[in-house]
Order: C-alpha cells, then structure tokens, then sequence
C-alpha cells in the first residue's frame, strides 16, 4: 500500500498513479518500469519506492480504485427495489455509460490488465467485478418474475450488457458525431430490446440519472 507523507506527499502519490495509468494504458503493464514511471512524474528511480514498493502494487491499486468508484457512485444512483425492473434497468444502462466514457484508460487496464495481477489481488477485483454484476443480474431476475422482462438467464444477459455498454470506450469520442446523450439513447433501446420491453416501454423516468465524471 502507498506511504503518505502529508499534502505533499499525497500530491506526488496521485501524480504516479496518473502516470501509471497514462503508461499502462499506452504500453502495457509489462513494458512498466520503476524507472521509466519515475522519470514522467520527475521522480529519482529510489524516490518511487516510498510510495510504492512494486509495479504490482500499482497496478491492483489502480484497479482497486477504479472498482471501488465505480461501486461508490453506482450505490449512490440507483433506484430503489421497489421500483419497476424497467425504470433500473434503465438507470443502470444510463449510470453505467455516464460513469464510463470519461475513464477509458480505467476502463482498459481494468479488462486487459486483469491477466498481470497476482492471484489473491485477481480475486480481490473479481469479487468487486462479481458485486456489480450481481446488481444487474438481480435488477433483471426481478424484471422476470414480474414479467416486464424477457431474460431466461439473468446473470449470462447481464454480462452481455455489460460487455456491450463498456465497449462504448473503444470508440465514443468527443470529437464524433454523437453526443453523450445520443449515445446514451442509442444504447438503451438497445438493451431494452434485449429485454423485450416494447418501443412504448422504453422511455421512462430515470434518463435524468446522472453519475459524477
């Protein structure tokens, strides 16, 4: 775990992590070296050590954090239970592009970099990757048993959407012809075609749900 040593120190230790993303994302974790991160913050090779005593221990920090944000920000939008599967199903689909577009390298090292973790750090970040999944899948089972939503294998359907809504940061960018919010549109008729919703089913209250970028 990273050492802190007041504002400062706390300061540079943000500083590698940023880096560290940066780098990861553009090279691979296994072309990441002490060294060559040390050098893009403006660090002597030793001086990094302070902070983190291993690239491993960069690495499943970054992935720790970019999990643990995601399930800090996903508890604070959802919907109730009590609501309607169709109304959450919708939050989520929204929350989840909302929460994702504007951390593509988060969202990379977090897919492509779960190889290079440790076994126990794996399990760590598959049992935060399993709690997520987890609400989706229970959002959609309750969408069954009402009968508003057409999945026969909840856990399996809510992997696909999953993969489909976080495939978004392999292409959206600010500079196209679609909006946030275009896409955002797109994508949950998308999902709620998957679902079975009928096109009349498909507009609802939770299009105002935002997550913090």
């Amino acid at each position: 775990m990273a050492r802190r040593a007041g504002s400062q120190g706390e300061k540079t230790e943000a500083a590698i992590r940023d880096a560290a993303l940066k780098l990861i994302a553009r090279c691979g974790y296994e072309a990441l070296s002490m060294r060559r991160l040390a050098e893009e913050v403006g660090l002597g090779a030793a001086a990094i050590y302070r902070y983190f005593p291993n690239k491993q221990a960069i690495l499943m920090g970054l992935l720790e954090r970019h999990m643990l944000d995601l399930l800090t920000s996903w508890e604070q939008a959802r919907l109730p239970a009590a609501r309607p599967a169709p109304e959450r199903l919708e939050c989520f689909t929204r929350f989840h592009i909302r929460h994702h577009l504007p951390r593509a390298e988060g969202v990379f090292l977090s897919y492509m970099e779960l190889r290079s973790l440790t076994p126990d750090n794996f399990d760590r970040i598959e049992g935060l990757r399993r709690s997520y999944e987890s609400d989706l899948a229970a959002i959609l089972e309750a969408g069954r048993r009402e009968g508003s939503l057409a999945a026969p294998a909840p856990r399996v359907t809510a992997r696909a959407v999953i993969a489909m809504l976080t495939g978004l940061t392999t292409w959206y960018r600010k500079s196209g012809p679609l909006t946030p919010s275009e896409v955002e549109a797109i994508y949950w008729r998308l999902v709620a075609g998957m679902v079975g919703l009928a096109p009349q089913e498909r507009a609802s209250g939770p299009e105002t749900t935002s997550a913090p970028a």
